[in-house]
């Protein structure tokens, strides 16, 4: 694989960007890595693992001469890096992102790039509940879906370059309008994880009532749900005040669904019990042919660092 960009910059050190460098590296992608994280903690521990080139203590050093800028922070931080970083882009680098909120990220990014600097949103559909620049591992997007979500400017040249990026690391790459990409995320990682969270919630009030019981006993489903809520809290509490529309409207619609089955188990319908769980098995039988998982059981699931909670 040849080198695609000379100089990138990782805004924020954690899984997504520490698993990109190890990605680029192995790959030979990137001329040179430079990495940035606002705690100084974050920049002492990439500085002790080597997990860029270079580590800056600011963005705006990190952005000089890059032409390529991945802005890896949580989403409600991005507009302000952005503003910051502005005026010291190189002509004709790409900006992007890896945020799982694309309309609002566009919103508070775009207005602050000049012209000349290319804007292509982006969205690797992988993640671990792990965080922190130790996190990160190369095979994270092998197999993986990448969305792009190019704004209407966005220079063909440039989206095919970072697709390259994306592919060249192991991703499957799409692109996607941003708010069809806000409105599928709502379906298939925001609202389920809202749900992981207040399940883990409700658990945890009954717990306080059974002592240890709700942990001593956790059944595969419950543990799954303390898997997903373990995610970055930052991160999280952004993606749903950013995405908040799509958000509430896939909750409405879950609020429905279980209202249907909330009233066939009242009811002691047993054919409406079966025909709703047939029609949902049926989900999980397209995600494994999709290759986005397998159906080898695990129900004592052996500890991998490619256990899914991502956004």
């Amino acid at each position: 694989m040849s080198v695609i960009y000379t100089r990138v910059a990782l805004i924020g050190l954690g899984l997504i960007a520490g698993s990109m460098a190890h990605a680029m590296r192995r790959h030979g992608l990137a001329g040179e890595i430079v990495g940035t994280a606002r705690s100084p903690e974050t920049r002492d521990t990439a500085r002790e693992i080597g997990l860029c080139d270079r580590v800056t203590d600011t963005a705006v050093e990190a952005v000089k001469g890059a032409d390529l800028i991945v802005l890896a922070m949580p989403v409600g931080a991005m507009g302000r890096v952005a503003a910051e970083i502005a005026p010291h882009l190189a002509p004709g680098a790409t900006v992007t992102d890896v945020g799982s909120v694309k309309g609002d990220v566009i919103a508070a990014v775009g207005p602050h790039l000049p012209a000349g600097v290319h804007f292509i949103p982006g969205h690797p559909l992988a993640g671990t509940e792990h965080s922190g620049p130790r996190a990160g591992f190369a095979e994270l997007f092998e197999n993986r879906y990448t969305l792009l979500t190019p704004v209407a400017d966005s220079d063909p040249a440039a989206v095919m370059r970072l697709r390259g990026l994306w592919e060249g690391m192991g991703a499957i790459v799409e692109e996607m309008e941003p708010d069809h990409h806000d409105l599928v995320l709502a379906v298939t990682s925001h609202a389920p994880h809202l749900i992981a969270y207040t399940m883990v919630g409700v658990a945890d009030h009954l717990r306080r009532v059974t002592e240890s019981e709700v942990i001593k006993y956790s059944a595969a489903g419950f543990r799954d749900f303390t898997r997903i809520a373990a995610s970055d809290p930052t991160m999280w509490r952004d993606v749903f005040l950013t995405n908040k529309e799509a958000v509430l409207d896939i909750l409405g619609r879950f609020t429905e669904e279980l209202f249907v089955l909330q009233r066939a188990i009242r009811m002691g319908d047993g054919d409406e019990l079966h025909a709703y769980f047939t029609r949902t098995r049926a989900i999980r039988r397209g995600i494994i042919e999709a290759g986005q998982d397998t159906d080898a059981p695990d129900f004592g699931r052996v500890k991998t660092r490619k256990d899914d909670a991502g956004a």
